[in-house]
């Protein structure tokens, strides 16, 4: 309700900096969110009792208020690479200007070689950053799943625009990073092979929701569905009951190292997962037998791989049981927090 407050999560006060942040808004607004976060956040790294002090990174001016801490206080600093910045908004081409670019890869560096622990989401991240700058000082955490919520069944919801179709499914933003037009050209090939028995429905919001919704209406695709953001305990049935879970990334090489939350509650919910990049996520699948890689950009292959899977259940049933099973060992967030719990003592 106010511009700063404090509100108590299972006994975990937690200071909120009441700034929106979307994926909608401008580059300018959302480099200026990023700053004013940092900039009062860092009033905190100064004044709150720590005996260690975390950064976890999305925007990479995160770590500014670790630095802050660090610096001043000399206290113990853990950064958390969420995403790999000031790299990936390079490729994409979100960071055009020399100066900032040198100025953010100077950044960079200096977080790292003032952290005591640097954690990573994916082993990409690791391995990219460990090869990159040499330090030992490198673990990987993957993000978890709530492996009791995800994988216990549960009753199928239907959608009225689904009715009994089958369908695969994608979650999360709606957006030139995840690749969102495939999805679309998935569907308009579906329909070109008189697969409209097969839907791809989208849940989630995003800078392309709008583009691709009046696109599915011009082309009159019925087998194109977006629905907005919805609770989790409706989410969980509709992945559980797809062909596949699709997790595809725009074709760049620093978007091999991602980490998305859809992957892991998708291995969780014991569903076949789609993705289409070379690097880690590839390598799990491939090793687990728990889903497909495909081409970057390919609607063609992805359409024939969805159609297999929709005509040949047994397939999805021999996913299930081992990708539950992957998911218990790999991404039960207990285990993985006890990890993390450990790092931090150890430091």
């Amino acid at each position: 309700r106010r511009f700063i407050e404090t509100q108590n999560f299972e006994g975990i006060n937690v200071k909120i900096i009441n700034i929106l942040i979307d994926n909608k808004h401008s580059i300018p607004r959302r480099i200026l969110t990023f700053i004013l976060y940092a900039f009062f956040s860092s009033y905190y790294a100064l004044k709150l009792p720590a005996d260690v002090v975390i950064a976890s990174s999305g925007p990479i001016t995160v770590g500014l208020p670790g630095l802050v801490a660090h610096y001043f206080r000399k206290r113990k600093l853990v950064f958390e690479v969420r995403d790999l910045w000031p790299h990936g908004a390079i490729e994409l081409g979100i960071i055009k200007n020399k100066f900032v670019i040198k100025l953010s890869y100077w950044f960079e560096k200096k977080i790292y070689k003032a952290s005591s622990l640097i954690v990573c989401l994916s082993p990409g991240m690791k391995d990219f950053i460990t090869s990159r700058f040499g330090y030992s000082n490198v673990i990987s955490i993957t993000n978890g799943a709530n492996i009791a919520l995800f994988s216990k069944p549960q009753l199928p919801i239907i959608l009225p625009e689904l009715g009994n179709r089958k369908y695969a499914i994608y979650t999360g933003n709606i957006g030139k990073v995840n690749d969102s037009d495939l999805l679309l050209e998935t569907a308009k090939e579906l329909r070109r092979l008189s697969r409209e028995d097969i839907v791809i429905l989208l849940i989630g919001d995003g800078q392309l929701y709008n583009d691709l919704l009046n696109k599915a209406k011009i082309l009159k695709l019925n087998n194109f569905i977006i629905h907005k953001l919805m609770p989790k305990t409706e989410l969980i049935s509709l992945v559980q009951n797809a062909i596949a879970s699709i997790v595809p990334l725009f074709n760049t090489p620093i978007l091999e190292t991602s980490s998305p939350n859809k992957f892991f509650e998708s291995v969780a919910a014991g569903v076949p997962v789609i993705q289409n990049t070379s690097g880690w996520m590839k390598k799990f699948l491939e090793e687990n037998q728990i889903g497909f890689t495909i081409e970057p950009g390919n609607a063609v292959q992805l359409a024939e791989l969805l159609i297999k899977l929709a005509d040949n259940p047994e397939i999805n049933k021999s996913i299930k049981s081992r990708a539950i099973k992957v998911a218990e060992e790999n991404f039960d967030k207990n285990k993985l927090a006890a990890r993390m719990l450990k790092a931090l003592s150890e430091i």
